[in-house]
């Protein structure tokens, strides 16, 4: 129900105790509490009106305190004043408004976003979740597994919760978890940090990217995505008032464009976004493309932001950080998390990795985004990042199998598949099954056929580029993988 200040009459819900509140006003025009034991309508009394309409009424809000059924309704027997109304009671059913029908009789006001966000729409990932649940359907859209972390981890975590590590973090990590974090990168990438100066700990991988944006991004700057890619990213270049040039990566192996990126980068270039392993497509940058990269940003005094989210989940070749590469570690900010390797996304546990000069602007973005993150999940994941190398072993394998009953169903049912070299997901050209867009064609699997998948258009900046494919996920456990896979083989048919 909405009351509007110079609304004449409205209709008060019998079943409702209402409070008028009106907080910037004298107390002679606060209403109280009062229990209405019958429909009414109420019709402003003029006596108070100009007086009324010079005060401060932007914050004259009606509340709906407590609402209480026929048979436990008491009568009220007590009158309250009602200064700027006179009641009668209501004459037809039809004025009275039902606790059922409130909502619907809900005034709508348009809503209200930052020209800077008005493009940007529900995300994909929300909208094909809400359809799965409604048609029940197995979901392969969003990149979340449907099976726990390892115990290790989740000990580590209460154990530190018993200890009394509740209280904020210091804002750029835990010294422990910064200092895991260091150990682990010099493994990977044979690069050596500084825990305190060169590692920022975010709140996931998301609030990373959106500290470096943010941090590092001056409105106007240019700053070029290669697409498919992460729906972040343009969203967070757009709160920082970034200027997009984007490449496209093409099936079927999602290859660098060598010429098209020489062309595009220059002395206007502020940082060039890479994510790899490359979620959507599972490709994997290769050393000779990275190096043309890296030989780029340094001749343009170019910075890199580097996305390995997925750095762990690298199937057919090996993973090489571009900040290890001759002359970038200077320039790259280097983001990760524990999310996706520990089977853990909701604990939103991220880092940024960079030299002095670039933490600096990190770290500045996110004392005010976040401050800090959870202090015993902190604890925990500095015990997950030193698990010996049999860990990440086995992960891969298991991993490994999950991807062949997925990719070996999908060309079971019909679906022409690219190679996906790392991350969990895999993209598939949906055309051979006659729907006129990526769009339609998961709204069809979800409704008809009982699976979710994403449509990719809404990682590219022209979605006519992306109207082709979708993605599966195979970060689940392998029952749910098989009874996806059977039900595409049985309902889906090539038109």
């Amino acid at each position: 129900m909405t009351i509007e200040v110079n609304a004449q009459r409205t209709i008060l819900n019998p079943k409702s105790y209402l409070w008028y509140s009106y907080h910037l006003l004298p107390d002679k025009y606060r209403f109280p509490v009062m229990q209405i034991s019958q429909a009414i309508s109420c019709t402003w009394s003029p006596q108070y009106s100009n007086e009324m309409l010079q005060q401060p009424l932007r914050s004259f809000k009606p509340y709906i305190l407590h609402t209480i059924s026929s048979s436990s309704r008491r009568t009220a027997t007590r009158k309250y004043p009602f200064p700027m109304a006179t009641l009668s009671t209501a004459s037809t059913q039809t004025e009275a408004v039902s606790t059922q029908d409130v909502s619907t009789r809900i005034v709508p006001r348009p809503v209200q976003v930052a020209k800077r966000l008005e493009k940007f729409k529900t995300t994909i990932f929300t909208q094909m979740s809400m359809l799965a649940i409604k048609h029940g359907a197995i979901n392969l859209g969003q990149g979340f597994p449907n099976f726990d972390g390892p115990d290790f981890v989740k000990e580590a975590a209460i154990q530190s919760i018993k200890e009394g590590k509740n209280q904020y973090a210091r804002g750029y990590g835990v010294p422990d978890l910064n200092s895991a974090v260091a150990a682990r990168f010099k493994k990977d990438s044979g690069l050596d940090v500084d825990p305190e100066k060169e590692v920022t700990v975010t709140s996931g991988c998301t609030e990373a990217i959106a500290a470096t944006m943010l941090g590092l991004i001056n409105p106007g700057d240019e700053v070029i995505l290669f697409a498919p890619f992460y729906d972040s990213y343009e969203a967070t270049l757009s709160m920082a008032g970034a200027k997009v040039k984007c490449i496209t990566l093409r099936p079927p192996d999602f290859s660098l464009p060598i010429d098209e990126l020489k062309s595009a980068v220059s002395k206007n270039t502020r940082a060039i976004l890479l994510n790899t392993p490359h979620n959507p497509t599972g490709k994997m940058f290769t050393r000779e493309e990275l190096n043309v990269i890296a030989s780029l940003c340094i001749e343009n005094d170019v910075l890199v932001f580097a996305d390995e989210v997925y750095d762990k989940l690298a199937f057919e070749m090996e993973h090489i950080s571009v900040a290890s590469l001759p002359g970038m570690y200077d320039r790259t900010v280097t983001m990760n998390s524990l999310g996706k390797t520990f089977s853990l996304t909701g604990w939103k546990i991220g880092w940024a990795i960079a030299p002095p000069h670039l933490t600096w602007g990190v770290r500045q973005a996110h004392s005010y985004l976040t401050f800090a993150t959870s202090t015993p999940m902190q604890y925990a994941s500095a015990t997950a990042l030193r698990a010996p190398d049999s860990y990440f072993e086995e992960l891969k394998r298991d991993y490994s199998a999950k991807k062949a009953i997925l990719v070996e169903g999908l060309k079971a049912a019909g679906f022409t598949v690219y190679p996906s070299s790392g991350t969990y997901f895999v993209v598939v050209d949906h055309t051979p099954f006659g729907l006129e867009n990526d769009i339609a064609f998961c709204e069809y699997l979800i409704k008809e056929v009982g699976v979710v998948a994403i449509p990719t258009s809404v990682f590219y900046l022209n979605p006519e580029e992306g109207k082709n494919l979708v993605r599966f996920t195979f970060c689940k456990d392998e029952d749910t993988l098989k009874s996806a896979v059977k039900r595409m083989k049985e309902k889906l048919s090539k038109k």
